[in-house]
């Protein structure tokens, strides 16, 4: 394929996508009424006929049973009546949404819905937030568009970690990063790398791009040739940041290089729903692409392809329609690809695989921020989340998976020059199209009062350990038909991706499981942190230790996993084990155990065996729990002078003892429990 690509050969098909609730035939359509086939039977004729007694026995019944139905209306006959009646109108606090306010109201009025653009006292169906889960506080019920804790997880240094932990387990699967080193902390191993793969091939002559920890919209990022080229590198000032191995062969369109920013809904954790959306933008630079070299290294305009600083060159291009400037639609894209002869059913497949393997990699430790802030049994709103991926297309067409955003920018205009230094905003043609219809369609999937098209969705789940469609295979566009007016609004924009395609991912889903051990042992609510007694618990519980591992060596285990997590980690408020570091520690374990398996399988082994063993301790805590309540009520039963005569000392407490007990059996802890009283009368 040559760097430069012709004209529009021809318009691109519709994207392929996952098949929705209209492919299961079986399903009960949303817009049919579920009890349209069981119709309530008449009654008035037979109670005519009834003698007086019976009218008298029955009217009770009737009159009762009347009243039941009206008030039972909203819950067996509402549905049937839905339809008929006004719909409630959900609500949506846009007091924060910030920069993505314009494309949200344009999405509230489509499905016209109620905008409450200062919040208000009562609670609101759902609260759209523009930078975190926290912007507003004591949020106890409805929904939040963020999750807690992501924007930490894809910081471009928590995700380089997250990714290198798979890639550990998985190295096949997970090669779709650029190489990558996190400074300070590697400086000296990335140069002894570099200098190492120098001296042994000669003619490589890398190309590394410098990314600054917490930048965003290209701020701080700069390309360099050798590692004594990074700023500030040895002094105290020196900032975290990630260095990749810079991708000299992209896919070039009209000369120019381009990534793509792709839109994914992640829905809910537990379970696990992912959507992709059908529709992107490809963003260009605006000067022809040459490979980096001393003369044009720092070029931003040929080199990085972020929009916020392409906006500012005299070449950007500004442009009505969206197969044309420098900012397009993605399919309009794929529609220059296809006429070419390139499957892009393919490139699709590719990227759909990228984005569910990186939701896998993100899930474990957002479920450790998620306990943290959302304990289980403590009130708190379910979220979702709309995600921006940055995504780089080789040569060879290899998607490249660049950076994860938490706030992509949903604005739909951008600023134009109208004379010297006069702006106004314009409107955008092309933002418009692709994130209105991304916010408009994530509102209606997790549209509150809409219940049947998430019927439909439980439905799928069920299925989804079935065969399922290769993710290439062709497929309708998604629809809600229940949805009042769903003729006028278009086919969702969105496909679903998971659980659909689960069978062909679910084994990666390993770190997940020991992000369910983590969490289990944490013991106190709201903490993120595991403390040395917890982690002996952990592997007591499991029963890990051995004659080659003691308790000894646990704890110097612990405490020398834990200094250096905390040495690398930027949040020093709270003491003790993070994850990342359990993880490390699990690593280690299992390795220790299951020595001739690969890494993956010996992983899997150890959490099989954590899991058993954790299964047996519960089953034995809950005969324990069964016996003492026996043992209590059989105490209880027992008359005050007979139980007197009969226990002329205090009667013990049976109870389960934790799991730090020496024995963990049942025992008798009589000396720090309270008198048992029966009847009022104290033992």
């Amino acid at each position: 394929m040559s760097e430069q690509d012709g004209k529009v050969a021809g318009e691109l098909e519709p994207m392929p996508s996952a098949a929705d609730a209209g492919a299961v035939p079986a399903l009960e359509q949303p817009g049919s009424p579920p009890s349209a086939e069981k119709p309530q039977p008449e009654r008035r004729e037979p109670k005519a006929r009834r003698t007086g007694a019976e009218k008298s026995a029955s009217g009770k019944v009737d009159r009762s049973g009347g009243g039941q139905r009206t008030r039972g209306l909203g819950k067996e006959d509402g549905k049937r009546t839905a339809t008929h009646r006004k719909r409630q109108r959900v609500t949506v606090d846009s007091s924060k949404a910030k920069t993505s306010l314009e494309a949200l109201k344009i999405s509230i009025k489509q499905l016209n819905w109620r905008e409450l653009p200062v919040g208000r006292r009562q609670p609101c169906d759902i609260y759209w937030h523009g930078v975190s889960f926290h912007d507003n506080e004591n949020i106890f019920s409805g929904q939040v568009n963020k999750f807690p804790g992501m924007m930490e997880m894809v910081r471009k240094v928590n995700l380089s970690r997250t990714i290198r932990t798979m890639h550990e387990l998985f190295p096949e699967e997970y090669n779709f990063c650029p190489r990558s080193w996190i400074l300070p902390e590697e400086y000296h191993l990335f140069s002894a790398q570099v200098r190492i793969a120098k001296e042994n091939d000669s003619s490589w002559k890398p190309t590394f791009i410098v990314k600054p920890d917490g930048g965003s919209q290209g701020d701080g990022i700069y390309l360099i040739k050798e590692p004594h080229d990074i700023r500030l590198m040895g002094s105290a000032q020196a900032k975290p940041c990630v260095v990749q191995e810079y991708i000299p062969k992209p896919l070039l369109v009209d000369k120019l290089k381009f990534d793509l920013r792709l839109y994914v809904l992640l829905k809910a954790l537990e379970p696990l729903e992912v959507y992709v959306s059908r529709e992107g933008l490809s963003r260009f630079c605006t000067e022809p692409y040459q490979e980096p070299n001393a003369k044009n290294l720092h070029h931003v305009f040929m080199h990085l392809t972020n929009y916020s600083l392409n906006v500012h060159s005299g070449k950007f291009i500004h442009s009505e329609s969206t197969n044309t400037g420098s900012k397009r639609t993605f399919s309009s894209i794929l529609g220059r690809l296809a006429g070419r002869g390139v499957d892009v059913k393919k490139v699709w497949s590719d990227i759909i695989s990228l984005v569910i393997k990186t939701v896998v990699a993100l899930v474990p430790e957002l479920k450790v921020y998620h306990h943290a802030e959302i304990p289980p049994g403590r009130p708190g709103p379910a979220c979702f989340q709309i995600l921006g991926f940055d995504i780089l297309l080789m040569k060879n067409l290899k998607p490249i998976l660049l950076e994860v955003n938490a706030n992509p920018s949903m604005k739909i205009e951008h600023e134009q020059e109208v004379s010297p230094g006069v702006f106004e905003h314009v409107p955008s043609p092309v933002d418009e199209e692709v994130k209105v219809g991304v916010i408009r369609d994530t509102l209606r999937l997790v549209d509150p009062v809409q219940r049947r098209c998430q019927a439909n969705t439980v439905h799928l789940t069920e299925h989804a350990a079935e065969p399922q469609d290769d993710i290439l295979e062709d497929e309708p566009p998604e629809r809600c038909p229940s949805e009042p007016g769903a003729s006028q609004l278009p086919s969702l924009c969105l496909k679903q991706v998971f659980p659909k395609y689960s069978k062909q991912f679910s084994y990666l889903r390993v770190v997940e499981r020991i992000a369910v051990l983590f969490v289990r042992f944490l013991g106190v609510k709201g903490s993120m942190r595991l403390g040395p007694t917890a982690f002996r618990t952990f592997i007591r519980s499991c029963k890990l230790s051995s004659s080659t591992l003691s308790m000894a060596a646990v704890d110097i285990l612990y405490i020398d996993i834990t200094r250096r997590w905390s040495c690398l980690a930027t949040d020093q408020r709270e003491s003790g084990m993070c994850l990342q570091a359990f993880v490390e520690s699990f690593f280690y374990l299992a390795q220790r155990r299951f020595k001739l398996l690969p890494l993956h399988e010996q992983v899997v082994a150890l959490a099989d065996l954590c899991d058993r063993h954790l299964e047996a301790l519960d089953e034995k805590r809950l005969q324990c729990g069964r016996g003492a309540v026996e043992r209590r009520t059989a105490l209880a039963s027992c008359q005050p002078g007979r139980l007197n005569s009969m226990l002329p000392t205090p009667a013990p407490h049976f109870s389960c003892p934790s799991t730090l007990a020496k024995a963990g059996d049942c025992g008798l802890q009589g000396s720090t429990q309270e008198p048992l009283k029966v009847n009022g009368v104290e033992n």
